[in-house]
């Protein structure tokens, strides 16, 4: 695979080119989109900085996380943003929550502004995807396809074909990128492309990591732990439409009660005898992902109407 190439005396590192393009193509697009949403592109001047603390804090936190083994022998490492260790998804979390702290004071709400961040994150994702194919980073498993590749690099595992995941994550993202713009010619109301948006960007990810062959932080999870996280979801979104309505004594019994049986089902989780399945972690976030978005969909929609 082309890892790097030579300009004179310089090494070029294609995960490293690639990732700046993300950069440079999804902030692009990110101010065309806010300036044809008629949204003031001023707020983003004026917490320019924290934008980019934000991304850089964000993109490198996420990256550690998921390989947290590289650190753990040498943990001052991970100052050393120059490795090539960096999480363009973990950037655009990081710039989302500067958003979200802007937006407070604005008359633009948050979910204005995610509907506009997030086709410009899966853009900048499907290029992002296509520099770690060149890298050989987050390959895939062995497989007879006749599209499988082979990496010859000490970084993958396998010898023999494997998924080129990371094409399939670069094509999906480009495809999700258009359907996004579709919806929101389309769309009415606010927060329909984060929430459709979401929703397919989670479920491709919750698939396509089963393709995956790099080693990554493994999560085991029973079947009722993904039925009381949707519980607990679907209590929280029904507390927040109607909160208004309740004392402060019910709201104080209610979180008591959530606090109660949270901690209840900690303790007696052990001996629940249900199945129990192997997830990537980022499989996990997908689907706390899915579930945190509908309610925040939900719940501004019920907050602002005329949105």
């Amino acid at each position: 695979m082309f890892e790097a190439f030579e300009i004179g005396h310089a090494i070029i590192w294609f995960r490293i080119a690639f990732l700046l393009i993300a950069i440079w193509m999804a902030a692009e697009f990110f101010f065309r989109l806010a300036q044809g949403s008629g949204l003031s592109l001023q707020s983003i001047k004026d917490y320019a900085l924290w934008h980019v603390i934000a991304f850089i804090v964000g993109g490198r936190l996420l990256a550690v996380i998921a390989t947290y083994q590289s650190y753990t022998h040498s943990p001052l490492t991970v100052f050393i943003l120059w490795d090539g260790t960096f999480s363009f998804l973990g950037g655009a979390m990081g710039v989302a929550g500067v958003l979200f702290y802007a937006t407070r004071v604005q008359r633009t709400t948050f979910l204005q502004w995610l509907d506009i961040l997030l086709p410009a994150t899966t853009f900048g994702l499907a290029f992002d995807w296509f520099g770690m194919f060149l890298s050989a980073q987050a390959y895939g498993k062995p497989t007879n396809v006749p599209w499988g590749v082979i990496f010859d690099t000490f970084s993958v595992r396998y010898t023999v074909p494997i998924h080129p995941v990371q094409l399939y994550y670069a094509l999906f993202y480009f495809l999700l990128t258009f359907a996004l713009l579709l919806i929101r010619r389309y769309s009415k109301r606010a927060g329909a492309e984060t929430l459709i948006g979401i929703f397919i960007a989670c479920t491709g990810v919750f698939f396509l990591e089963f393709l995956r062959g790099d080693f990554g932080i493994p999560v085991f999870a029973l079947l009722s732990d993904f039925l009381y996280v949707g519980f607990l979801f679907l209590s929280l979104g029904v507390l927040a439409l109607i909160e208004h309505r309740l004392t402060e004594r019910v709201n104080s019994i209610y979180s008591f009660s959530v606090a109660a049986l949270t901690i209840a089902y900690v303790i007696a989780r052990p001996w629940v005898g249900v199945l129990q399945y192997q997830f990537r972690f980022s499989q996990v976030l997908a689907i706390l992902a899915i579930l945190g978005t509908v309610v925040y969909v939900v719940v501004h929609r019920r907050k602002y109407p005329h949105l």
